[in-house]
């Protein structure tokens, strides 16, 4: 039996391996010609030491000069030892150029290109090697804006399993994929990205969710419930989503439709103008009430715009 390995370098490049249950994690890397720090091979230098986010493994022999028990408990693997037992993430301590290795490119068509709101426009694409591409929910890419040597990042806002890969884009007036797509783009054009990239994905892990998004963060989050929905995860999850004006609400059939969908799901939104017709008026922050956190035995998961700092925060201690 094989399993999927994401290995999250530094530098935010994300690479996934197969690798069998008899096959360590360093050997599946180097067979994928990925060279992620290693000396030894055997569990006696800690050279190759990780941290795994999520999965279950068998961590291998080595001594305690490479792994000490106390890091082995706080999560600390040495992929040159460790074989899956599931799927893995994995946190590598280098940047991807060091492996030798870079994310992959993609082109694809242009299959759908929605007008949601004003300032909102969904677009979604389908590529020929679909198989070859794998990233986590929350995860993001750059798209090349066509015409340009430019690129913008953007979320998927897709589950990993789905066969359309799509994405929010927030509408700037002047901003060269905003006008790209509202001026220029049709479907059926051939669009490029690279990725996938970034360190905000869903973590495995039964503990309660609260999970908070601004803006066009909305789809990174989104991306997350249909991982989970596709799942069948029952954990109890919280949404709370905001944005400036009434013109940037979007989506919320999906939500709806999904919170039918996965029982441990309930949700609210708001919206900051004043004059907003919504029922919340206000910020993300102002609905969050102490039973979302579960007395502090929740996975928080927030993003938004620049302001937010779009990252993934968990309310446990984290390796630094």
């Amino acid at each position: 039996m094989s399993h999927q390995v994401a290995l999250s370098f530094e530098d935010g490049v994300t690479r996934f391996v197969t690798c069998a249950e008899d096959q360590t994690v360093a050997d599946a890397s180097y067979r994928a010609r990925i060279n992620i720090p290693l000396d030894c091979r055997d569990g006696a230098c800690g050279t190759c030491k990780a941290f795994c986010e999520s999965g279950e493994y068998d961590g291998g022999t080595y001594i305690d000069d490479a792994l000490s028990d106390a890091e082995a408990e706080e999560g600390f693997v040495l992929p040159c030892s460790m074989r899956p037992r599931s799927d893995l993430v994995l946190q590598i301590a280098s940047t991807s150029a060091v492996a030798k290795t870079q994310a992959a490119s993609y082109t694809g068509e242009v299959t759908r290109l929605d007008r949601l709101s004003p300032t909102t426009v969904a677009l979604s694409l389908k590529i020929p090697d679909r198989d070859k591409l794998t990233f986590l929910p929350g995860q993001y890419v750059n798209i090349a804006v066509p015409g340009t040597d430019q690129t913008r990042s953007y979320s998927f806002s897709s589950a990993p399993g789905e066969d359309e890969l799509s994405f929010l884009v927030k509408i700037t007036p002047g901003g060269l994929m905003s006008d790209h797509l509202t001026g220029v783009a049709a479907v059926g054009d051939s669009v490029t990205f690279t990725g996938p990239l970034g360190s905000f994905f869903l973590r495995e892990t039964a503990r309660p969710a609260l999970l908070l998004a601004g803006g066009t963060g909305l789809a990174p989050i989104l991306a997350i419930l249909r991982k989970l929905r596709d799942d069948a995860i029952e954990r109890p999850i919280h949404l709370i989503y905001g944005v400036s004006t009434d013109d940037d609400l979007v989506e919320l059939d999906a939500i709806e439709e999904l919170a039918a969908q996965l029982p441990g799901l309930t949700w609210d939104y708001c919206v900051s103008d004043p004059g907003s017709s919504a029922p919340n008026k206000g910020y993300v922050m102002s609905l969050i009430q102490p039973e979302h956190l579960h007395e502090g035995d929740a996975a928080v998961y927030l993003c938004g715009p620049r302001r937010w700092s779009s990252r993934c925060v968990s309310t446990s201690p984290t390796p630094a």
